[in-house]
């Protein structure tokens, strides 16, 4: 017979094994949890730069009400939405009006030339690319979190203690393709 203190060291083994296992994955989820709200916090950050912009530029180009309706209605969808395929839609969509605001800013030489309006322009563009590096590194977390998951041997601790892949923050498929420039 096997002695008990060889089937004993065997179970403590498995036990550390699927504890160790199990914690591994729980940091992973909590990474790809903390990623989120970094992307979320800069998007905070965002929604309050948009209204100071917006009436920078109200005063200049009044006439336009209809990119600053289109703005509000974009930032409140982003502001409402939940989960990273929710939020990725909305927010393209609030980038897209930003966009459309720069472009009537280009009419406006005595704005673009505005000391408060080159500030909120350049703390968006900053915040901007803060968003971006906040998207990669979420990414990054859930790619390591689903692999992590998804590899044996953890993967069958991932399904014992219900471990579910996590969804990654994609680009909307107008900003897969490679502009077209023309001279």
């Amino acid at each position: 017979m096997i002695p008990l203190f060889i089937i004993l060291a065997v179970l403590i083994v498995l036990v550390l094994f699927v504890a160790g296992v199990y914690n591994a994955m729980v940091v992973k989820r909590n990474r790809v949890k903390n990623g989120w709200h970094q992307i979320e916090v800069q998007l905070k950050r965002r929604f309050d730069l948009i209204p100071n912009l917006v009436e920078t530029v109200k005063g200049y180009a009044a006439h336009e009400r209809a990119i600053f309706e289109r703005i509000a209605e974009a930032r409140s969808l982003a502001m409402g939405a939940k989960g990273p395929a929710e939020s990725a839609r909305a927010n393209n969509a609030l980038t897209d009006t930003l966009k459309s605001l720069f472009a009537v800013v280009e009419n406006y030489p005595n704005l673009k030339a505005n000391e408060n309006f080159a500030r909120l322009q350049e703390e968006l563009t900053t915040t901007e690319n803060k968003i971006s590096f906040a998207r990669q590194f979420y990414n990054d977390v859930v790619m390591d979190y689903n692999n992590k998951i998804q590899m044996f041997p953890s993967n069958i601790i991932a399904g014992m203690f219900r471990f579910a892949a996590a969804e990654f923050y994609s680009a909307p498929e107008a900003e897969r393709e490679a502009p077209k420039v023309k001279f």
